[in-house]
């Protein structure tokens, strides 16, 4: 496997190694698609004109703080906390989703995406998924050889992306 591994945090495990890039790259094909649309040719925000401005920033914004939340507890954990080996963070927000880092990003993507209720942008949001489907089942395979049978007990009890909503 091509992976990266943080130096200044011999604790991680790695990630795959165009992640960040990846997900840089990503991040500017949404705004812009997401500015050209919502502000300069709007040619899918018709409905935002069915959809009342109240609810849509009620509800982006309550989508956005969530997002916040997830990554920024996802990142603290990850980042913020000196572990002396690798060891699977379950957790915090970890036991919520496996990757709320990556959640908290979707959740961004979906807040812009409401909040202007731009089609072309929420195709795109689609993509973003499924983007952090292949980033996640890559990292969850490096995980999984690093720790074997606790990391499938721990996949079997927490979702990869959304809730379970009930364990077996």
């Amino acid at each position: 496997m091509s992976t990266k591994k943080h130096t200044k945090h011999p604790h991680l495990t790695g990630e795959h190694r165009w992640g960040d890039i990846g997900q840089l790259i990503l991040f500017f094909m949404f705004m812009g698609i997401w500015i050209t649309d919502s502000f300069l040719f709007q040619y899918s925000t018709f409905l935002g004109e069915v959809v009342p401005e109240y609810i849509r920033i009620t509800v982006t914004g309550l989508v956005l703080i969530a997002g916040w939340y997830l990554a920024r507890r996802g990142m603290k954990a990850v980042f913020g906390t000196e572990r002396e080996r690798p060891e699977i963070i379950n957790t915090g927000v970890f036991r919520i989703v496996r990757h709320p880092i990556y959640l908290g990003a979707i959740l961004f993507y979906m807040g812009a995406t409401l909040i202007t209720m731009s089609i072309a942008s929420a195709a795109f949001w689609l993509v973003i998924i499924g983007v952090y489907v292949v980033i996640c089942r890559y990292e969850e395979r490096i995980l999984t050889e690093a720790f074997g049978n606790d990391y499938l007990e721990y996949k079997k009890k927490t979702g990869m992306l959304f809730p379970k909503l009930r364990t077996r």
